[in-house]
């Protein structure tokens, strides 16, 4: 079993990386509200047919529908249009190294808004993040920041969305992670779609093209449809320590394939601050000692 959950990890982790390739590459062909729209439609039919392989129930009128329409607004909607906007301005690598940031939001989303207590360890892990998001910037006094102002905004805006919606995902306790995952993607699906007809030219002819469909398959069966399923094996076996273990592995994978399948450039400002990021996210996990 030990074996079997690594290598989901591993598999996760580069499915996972594998995601800011596949955005960049179908922005050649469409807008940021198309590929929201792509990715949460090839989800919910992967997602509808493995439950139906499951026999698990779909639970229509069961479900907390109000809660999950806001929830897929701001977890799956949002952050992945928001995701396509940055990618317009910023490299994959930049991208995902930002994205390793959700888990801090989340924690001050919980304090902010949810009144969640909040641990010494994990104010010090925020300020070791903050110092990364610097080192990124790459302050200077020609050029003021060396990236993309409103990218680099875009992106931590996609955080703090995944920030906000981990906290209301806490809120489903009566639906299974089959039918969360299916009523989000049908609501993204629907509201990414209609943003997407309404404001962008969309031609989904072009998904007929080779390097277009195979990026839509990426980002949209495997990254939305089995990372899904890989993840919560994870949780259910291995434990939500585990399975968190992923955020450490999505940056470098990410990095590799910029890298070596889009030529992006790898600065020292990248590895640094991607380093700062992760320890901060290491520190602010680290559970409080009894008595401390």
């Amino acid at each position: 079993m030990l074996r079997l959950l690594y290598a989901a990890l591993i598999v996760l982790g580069l499915i996972w990386g594998g995601s800011f390739l596949f955005v960049k590459e179908l922005l050649h062909d469409f807008g940021p509200w198309t590929i929201s729209f792509i990715r949460s439609s090839f989800g919910l039919v992967t997602i509808t047919a493995i439950m139906l392989a499951l026999r698990q129930p779909f639970g229509w009128r069961s479900l907390p529908w109000p809660l999950m329409a806001v929830t897929a607004l701001v977890n799956t909607a949002l952050p992945w249009t928001l995701i396509g906007f940055s990618e317009t301005r910023l490299t994959s690598s930049m991208a995902s190294i930002l994205n390793a940031t959700t888990p801090l939001w989340t924690v001050v989303i919980g304090v902010l808004i949810f009144r969640t207590a909040a641990s010494r360890m994990q104010w010090l892990g925020m300020g070791i993040a903050f110092a990364g998001l610097l080192v990124l910037l790459d302050i200077n006094p020609h050029s003021i920041v060396s990236v993309d102002i409103a990218g680099f905004a875009g992106m931590l805006g996609a955080t703090l969305c995944y920030g906000f919606g981990s906290q209301l995902s806490a809120r489903f306790r009566e639906a299974t992670m089959y039918q969360v995952a299916f009523g989000t993607l049908l609501i993204a699906m629907l509201v990414s779609g209609t943003m997407a007809f309404s404001t962008e030219a969309v031609d989904l002819g072009r998904l007929a093209s080779p390097s277009a469909l195979g990026s839509a398959v990426g980002l949209g069966v495997f990254g939305s449809g089995v990372a899904y399923i890989l993840f919560y094996f994870m949780v259910q076996k291995g434990g939500p320590t585990f399975a968190s273990m992923v955020t450490y592995l999505v940056p470098g994978t990410a990095i590799i394939w910029g890298v070596c399948l889009l030529d992006e450039p790898a600065h020292w400002t990248l590895f640094v601050g991607m380093a700062c990021i992760l320890c901060g996210v290491f520190v602010s996990s680290r559970k409080r000692r009894q008595g401390s």
